[in-house]
């Protein structure tokens, strides 16, 4: 299901998308509760879209209902009913988007810059991506950014392939008839597992959410 065509007023022609999918597996600390922690970094990460300047802000859904996520976006934000990504660009197509990225909810101190330099790669090619590059190595995606309407190769590529599939980049640079078109940016980690809570700099500003709820669990580095 998709949300109507219509479009928010005064809203960029670049929409930054957080993809809501509560059903993926993400390892809880201990003490936690589960849809705290998983609100927690949806929010921080939705903060991280809604900050950049020049770009709309929207929230992707799957399952379609989940008025938790929706409670964490600010007024007015979009909000996409899609189960694959390729409905998702679509949907941000039909609402004015000639560019969007499409980001993990499990990013929470992601550098906005990372964001910026997708949308710039897009200059010179359809597609661009961050690869995850977890505490174990690299696995899936972190955002995907495309011109839109997507062309048919990415679109094709896209039905079987999302930001949690481990070797995403490479199936999707498979598909593209010729090299160069889904450029990488650089990589930046989700934090999926207890291990992946290292990564995070307590130094670094922002992930107020993430942070408040760790308190007291230091992290492991």
């Amino acid at each position: 299901m998709t949300d109507g065509p219509d479009t928010v007023p005064g809203a960029s022609s670049r929409f930054a998308a957080v993809l809501s999918r509560p059903g993926r597996r993400t390892d809880v600390p201990p003490g936690i509760d589960p849809d705290e922690f998983r609100l927690a970094l949806l929010e921080d990460t939705y903060e991280v879209v809604a900050g950049l300047e020049l770009v709309t802000s929207a929230l992707v859904l799957d399952p379609p209902d989940q008025p938790d996520a929706e409670a964490v976006t600010w007024p007015g934000t979009p909000i996409v009913r899609e189960a694959t990504l390729a409905g998702a660009f679509a949907a941000l197509h039909a609402r004015g988007a000639t560019a969007a990225a499409l980001v993990a909810p499990d990013a929470p101190d992601l550098p906005p810059l990372l964001i910026g330099k997708l949308f710039r790669a897009l200059g010179s090619a359809p597609s661009a991506a961050c690869r995850a590059d977890g505490a174990a190595g690299p696995d899936g995606l972190v955002a995907l950014a495309a011109r839109l309407p997507l062309p048919d190769w990415l679109s094709a590529a896209l039905s079987d392939v999302d930001l949690d599939t481990p070797d995403a980049l490479d199936r999707l640079r498979a598909a593209a008839p010729r090299p160069g078109l889904v450029p990488q940016g650089p990589a930046w980690h989700r934090l999926r597992t207890a291990d992946d809570l290292r990564l995070l700099d307590p130094g670094l500003e922002g992930w107020e959410n993430t942070r408040a709820l760790l308190e007291g669990h230091p992290l492991t580095r």
